[in-house]
């Protein structure tokens, strides 16, 4: 009866009296990441499917994640919805994550590679200088960590050949260290 009583008085939404128990939690709320690492969306296209049917739309995302300290990784993703194509690009760049050598704030050496028609030239810098860097070399490069660098990208300004052609370069150099390793000598013999 009092249920009934409280509802007429104007209660909304009033709990029965004999119910100590507490709520429910809620779990529809997804417990929010802290990896450390940081996310940039360099990318989002749509990209359609030709099929008898008619053309098929979907989303292609290409992602980028770095710590900032030295490890750095690219990805892409592809969904019918935006979201599913970004979080896709984000999970696929955080598996190919590399370490990227380093002399202090900038690259040991000048390193060029190509990747499609696209050619990105790095070359290390003074301190103070900064990220000289256009397009989509930028944001790998600030994600790697590596705080004064120049970059030139020659040929194709295509996002996706620019942002692989960087990554790869980043991934092929090499410290001295690691060179006279790889020779059985001392970095004094270099």
């Amino acid at each position: 009866m009092a249920e009934f009583e409280k509802k007429q008085n104007g209660e909304k939404n009033a709990r029965p009296e004999n119910s100590n128990r507490p709520r429910k939690p809620r779990f529809d709320k997804k417990p929010v990441e802290d990896d450390g690492l940081e996310k940039r969306m360099v990318d989002v296209r749509l990209v359609q499917k030709t099929t008898s049917g008619g053309r098929t739309p979907s989303f292609s995302a290409l992602c980028v994640v770095g710590d900032k300290k030295g490890r750095v990784g690219i990805g892409t993703g592809k969904a019918r919805e935006t979201v599913s194509a970004i979080e896709k690009g984000f999970n696929e760049a955080k598996k190919n994550m590399i370490s990227v050598p380093m002399n202090g704030t900038t690259i040991p050496h000048e390193i060029e590679v190509k990747f499609g028609a696209s050619r990105v030239r790095l070359l290390p810098a003074k301190p103070g200088t900064g990220v000289i860097a256009g397009g989509a070399a930028r944001p790998v490069l600030e994600l790697a960590g590596v705080k004064d660098i120049t970059a030139k990208n020659h040929g194709s300004n295509n996002k996706i050949n620019t942002v692989r052609a960087t990554f790869n370069a980043l991934k092929a150099l090499r410290t001295a260290e690691t060179i006279a390793a790889m020779r059985g000598k001392k970095v004094e013999d270099l």
